[in-house]
Order: C-alpha cells, then structure tokens, then sequence
C-alpha cells in the first residue's frame, strides 16, 4: 500500500524544491501567490477558539526573510486568519503567538497550484534523450549516506569541499559544477539540517 501523499512542505523544502531563496518564497506569499501556515493549539482569539493550521500574514514577520541571510529565525504573530476565513483576527493584548522559520509551511496543494501556474514541473527542452550535466541525484545519495552514517559535518565549507571532491572522482573528465552552484544546492539543505539539531 502506497503512502498518501503529504500534507505540507516546510519553507526551507520549499526552497530546496524550487531552488530559490526563503526571502523569494516569503515575497510571492506576501503579494498573494500562496498562503504561509503554521499550526497553533487552541486558542480564544476574540470570541472564537482557534487551532490547527492558520495563515500567517508575511508582512508581519517580513524580517525573518532578509535577503543577507541574518534576520532572527523567531518571530511573534500578532494576527492570524484561519485557512477557510478571509477576515484577520488580531491576537490582542497577550503575548501573541511565536514561531520560528521551522514551524512555517506551505500547504502542498498550494505548492502544487504554484508549480503549475509557474510551469516549475516542465522539463527544458535541451534534456530532452540527453543526460544532465552533473550527476546530481548520485551527489544527492551520497549526501544522504553520508549524514545517515556520519552526521552533519562541522561546517558547511567542509560539506562543500566534501561535494566537490565528490565530483572530481565520479564525473566525467573530472568537470566539476563551480562552487555557487554546489552552495546553492546545498545551503537550503544545511539550513534545514543544522535548524533541526
């Protein structure tokens, strides 16, 4: 029996999926492209209670998203709209609700919705009956074997170096992809990671 599919991808999946940064995925939440969630327990807001997955208004906590990389990963939210509500409901006088860029998410049948209105699953024309520059899904399973029998390593340079030796022994003619590129690959993938140590 086949699992169902899943509920959610968290935005550093997200990011990793679509190769793009958290700060483009919070710009296309925030201009209505697709709703940002997170899951609260129960709680009275007004004269409702409310729990489960609400959408978080980007705008609010746009500072998590800076572009350089060093805005706080925790945020407190002072409004929340339940997902099947088009009104806000302001938080009020408490302490509001904290999260952090791990408890955000973007439901997957709005990730699907986007791929398709972007034509994100359309593969280029160029590949088609020819074989990709790199190999990446063999990088990929290293990786994974790697971190399952060694754990992380001590810093991303160390991973990158890791990758690029990598590439040096399995591709051919010793090509290797240039180092940005390998970073940009990878720096979702530390950042998810290292987040969840």
């Amino acid at each position: 029996m086949a699992l169902p599919a899943r509920v959610y991808f968290t935005l550093h999946e997200a990011a990793a999926r679509w190769e793009c940064t958290l700060a483009d995925i919070a710009g296309w939440a925030s201009v209505g492209r697709f709703d940002i969630v997170t899951a609260i327990p129960p709680v009275t807001l007004g004269r409702q209670i409310v729990a489960g997955y609400v959408v978080v208004s980007v705008t609010d906590i746009m500072q998590m998203f800076r572009r350089c990389g060093k805005g706080p990963n925790k945020s407190v939210l002072r409004r929340v709209r339940p997902r099947d509500q088009d009104d806000w409901i302001m938080i009020g006088d408490s302490a509001g609700i904290k999260v952090t860029l791990a408890d955000l998410m973007i439901m997957t049948d709005a990730v699907r919705r986007f791929e398709t209105d972007c034509d994100l699953l359309r593969r280029p024309a160029s590949h088609i009956g020819s074989t990709a520059r790199y190999d990446w899904e063999g990088m990929y399973i290293t990786l994974m074997v790697r971190i399952h029998d060694q754990g992380l390593p001590a810093t991303q340079a160390e991973w990158l170096g890791e990758v690029q030796e990598w590439f040096v022994a399995n591709g051919d003619g010793g090509e290797v992809p240039d180092e940005r590129t390998i970073r940009r690959r990878l720096t979702p993938i530390w950042k998810a990671l290292r987040g969840s140590c």
